[in-house]
């Protein structure tokens, strides 16, 4: 036995086993949130309940079944329900998503297994995605089109014509607003700003002020007739509308400019229901949000995040190295370095938020107030780069990663042999160019290293995101088709701020659960796949200079 304790084989064994455990901890919490982050989009089954209350009132409830848990029945005695003698100890309560937002207080509502007469599964129950207000349950009965209500044996037909030729008309509307309308408010703040640069310099002439107001004038022309086009494809669809009887028995007027789709759950068949769930997570990738956040798909967030990585990424990697070089090849020894090097390691220990801190007050208010006072001043006093924005969200983020950068390099720069540096100068190399075509390539795998890590923490962070770019909702993407093309000044969405919002900050928490999970799971989705897709460039370039280490 002492032998086998003297061996190191526990030590092994325990090891194999911590890293195992901490392996299948982290699988089992990755499948958990997509489980219950995808489960979301999968279409429910409808269901109708015949309740009776306890005070004996009769309802129809009409909605998913969305959770089920049992209740001490004396806690529910004590708010206030009233049992039989031979009720059981536990109760068993379903939560019912019962939608019709505008309609009813909340779209969740708790039903006691004991107050259930019936339970029910139309097929001819139908489930409305709308553009607000969430979804709508009910039993279509007519559609009204040009302002008369039509009854048809193709009802179903006819709403899907009606819902398709609304997003046609939608579509057309969207590309006049935000391109063609966009475009043209673009250019009139454009020639306002202009104008105003001439104005400040005392320097505009009566001629330029006619053809400023002349070239003002194209453009509101433009913007009227672009107004009359966007209000006269809107009219086509006030007049039209799908009526729908509600569980209260009531028929409620469902306007279709307002419907996204209809859906009837309980008549798909398991192909079906795949092919519509994976429509619904194509469209919530692809999509804007809508509903607070609540409602809709996190593109803008997707995008946001990703191209503030990898504007962090691009501004970091070259001052870690330079930092990292000047430390490892050129510093001499001495008090001064070695107390620069524990600055960089402590800095990696500071908290988030500090930094944060230290980007609104250095970078938005000192740097971006000076740039707006130097080239910005006709737009005063309207910020442009002296208000957070993505740039200064990106400088942060690499501040807050310099020193994983400038450690890993550093790290990758004293494996490399002296005898290697040595060899190029006695061929007659520089010192340059001994860096530059020896060293720096061989510890190339080493910085890409320092780069998967600072990706991993940037694109998690949240706390400083908050004080220099994030936002709640930001339609906008800092790309566009207008120069400069990539508008650095703007403010963005964020995945791990859109997951703090949905989850803590939304008016209807239930509703918000499933994408908070959803979210989430996107969000290691995306870190995964830059993490990976720098694995992939590390790995390639140490198999390219294994030669050159053996």
């Amino acid at each position: 036995m002492n032998k086998w304790l003297t061996s190191g084989t526990p030590w092994v064994w325990l090891t194999a086993g911590a890293v195992s455990i901490s392996l299948i901890s982290v699988l089992g919490l990755l499948l958990l949130i997509a489980w219950r982050g995808l489960s979301y989009f999968w279409p429910a089954d409808i269901y109708q309940w015949q309740v009776t209350t306890s005070d004996n009132q009769t309802s129809v409830v009409i909605g998913e079944l969305y959770d089920r848990e049992r209740v001490p029945k004396e806690q529910l005695v004590a708010a206030g329900h009233r049992f039989d003698e031979q009720a059981p100890n536990d109760i068993e309560r379903f939560l019912i998503k019962t939608g019709n937002r505008e309609l009813q207080s909340l779209d969740f509502q708790w039903v006691l297994a004991t107050n259930i007469d019936a339970r029910t599964r139309p097929l001819d129950l139908a489930v409305f995605e709308r553009v607000k207000h969430g979804n709508f349950y009910g039993y279509p009965k007519a559609i009204i089109q040009d302002g008369q209500r039509i009854e048809s044996s193709q009802l179903e037909q006819r709403i899907q014509q009606l819902i398709e030729k609304t997003a046609d008309i939608n579509a057309q509307a969207d590309f006049i607003q935000s391109n063609q309308i966009g475009s043209v408010n673009w250019a009139l703040e454009r020639l306002r700003l202009e104008q105003r640069r001439y104005l400040l310099k005392g320097e505009l002439t009566e001629s330029q002020q006619q053809s400023f107001d002349a070239r003002k004038q194209g453009l509101q022309t433009s913007y009227l007739t672009l107004e009359r086009q966007l209000t006269g494809l809107r009219q086509q669809l006030n007049d039209d509308a799908v009526i729908v009887e509600d569980m209260r028995g009531v028929e409620v007027r469902l306007p279709v400019s307002e419907l996204i789709r209809v859906s009837y759950n309980n008549r798909l068949s398991t192909i079906a229901k795949l092919k519509q769930w994976l429509q619904q997570v194509i469209q919530f990738i692809s999509q804007e949000p809508r509903e607070s956040n609540t409602e809709g798909g996190v593109f803008p967030a997707i995008f946001g995040t990703v191209f503030m990585v990898l504007l962090m990424a691009v501004m970091v990697t070259p001052f870690g190295v330079i930092a990292a070089v000047y430390l490892h090849e050129y510093a001499k020894k001495g008090p001064i370095t070695r107390m620069i090097r524990v600055a960089v390691i402590n800095l990696a220990g500071v908290p988030s938020i500090v930094y944060g801190v230290f980007g609104l007050g250095f970078f938005v208010y000192v740097l971006g107030g000076s740039i707006d006072a130097l080239f910005y001043s006709h737009a005063m006093p309207s910020p442009t780069f002296g208000t957070p924005g993505i740039l200064w969200s990106a400088l942060t983020l690499a501040i807050l990663t310099l020193p994983v950068v400038i450690v890993s390099t550093e790290e990758g720069l004293s494996r490399i042999p002296p005898s290697l540096r040595q060899a190029s100068l006695a061929l007659g190399a520089t010192r340059a160019e001994t860096l530059f075509k020896i060293v720096l390539p061989m510890a190339s795998p080493a910085i890409m290293t320092g780069l998967i890590l600072a990706i991993a923490r940037a694109a998690g962070e949240v706390a400083p995101l908050m004080l220099v770019g994030v936002v709640k909702l930001a339609p906008s993407l800092p790309i566009d088709g207008h120069f400069p093309f990539v508008h650095l000044d703007r403010k963005f969405m964020h995945l791990g701020f859109h997951i703090y919002d949905v989850g803590f900050q939304s008016p209807n928490v239930e509703a918000a659960r499933p994408l908070v999970y959803a979210t989430s799971f996107l969000l290691v989705s995306v870190i995964v796949s830059l993490n990976l897709t720098a694995i992939a460039v590390r790995n390639h370039l140490r198999e390219k200079f294994r030669a050159m280490e053996q």
